[in-house]
């Protein structure tokens, strides 16, 4: 199943599956998005259960691959105080020119984009120089034995809903050319707030799609159909 099928399909049961987190992670997620400024991306925007832990007042354009997560979201993008305006898209290709938008924000979706490298270089290139990127994202863990469990939970997790739990997002967005200020754990080492800015050319590293390769965790190996949401 192609991505953007995948996760229509997954559209539909969504927030039955996620019921909850809002309840556990809201306040986390509202305190670290309170630092997003100006024109905004929100990668991801699912059926648009974070939309009410924005900020007020941003200029915001929110994504997903999925038409029907997509449909899910106008309404809860209604409530926001602010312009929003919503799109189907895919990371991977992001249909702005360079250097649009002043914070990106992602919330647990770069365990679901396919080739997360070449989606953080892409989102590289949409922001500004010194534009800020603002990721709320579940990683493997660095203690072994939790590590192992969520490799073995990931074949159970890619092929029923979509994302993988053993990536190093962390990493993955250094290796994209970001370059991280802050990472603050939420949960364990396994959910965590983290804030990169995109620094002008001069001070990143060379960052190309080939590097997308690379950014693979050790133990089971994204390659799933999945994509964001």
């Amino acid at each position: 199943m192609n991505p953007k099928d995948r996760w229509n399909s997954t559209s539909r049961t969504y927030d039955w599956l996620t019921f909850g987190e809002g309840l556990r992670q809201g306040d986390s997620k509202r305190r670290h998005f309170a630092n997003a400024r100006g024109r905004t991306i929100l990668v991801a925007v699912g059926t648009g259960a974070d939309i009410k832990f924005l900020p007020p007042g941003l200029d915001i354009v929110g994504i997903d691959i999925s038409p029907g997560m997509i449909d899910k979201a106008q309404p809860r993008s209604q409530g926001y105080n602010g312009n929003i305006e919503l799109q189907v898209m895919d990371a991977h290709h992001l249909d702005f020119p360079d250097d649009t938008f002043d914070t990106a924000i992602t919330a647990c979706t770069f365990c679901s984009v396919p080739e997360p490298v070449e989606g953080l270089h892409e989102l590289r290139r949409v922001l500004k120089p010194g534009g800020r990127l603002l990721m709320y994202e579940h990683v493997r863990s660095n203690v072994p034995a939790v590590g192992l469990f969520l490799d073995f939970m990931t074949y159970i997790t890619r092929f029923m809903i979509g994302p993988d739990l053993n990536r190093d997002t962390v990493e993955n967005a250094r290796r994209a050319g970001f370059r991280v200020i802050s990472e603050r754990n939420i949960y364990f080492d396994i959910v965590k707030a983290v804030e990169a800015i995109n620094p002008p050319e001069a001070e990143s590293a060379p960052a190309t799609v080939s590097s997308a390769l690379e950014a693979r965790p050790t133990g089971l190996q994204p390659g799933h159909p999945g994509n964001v949401g």
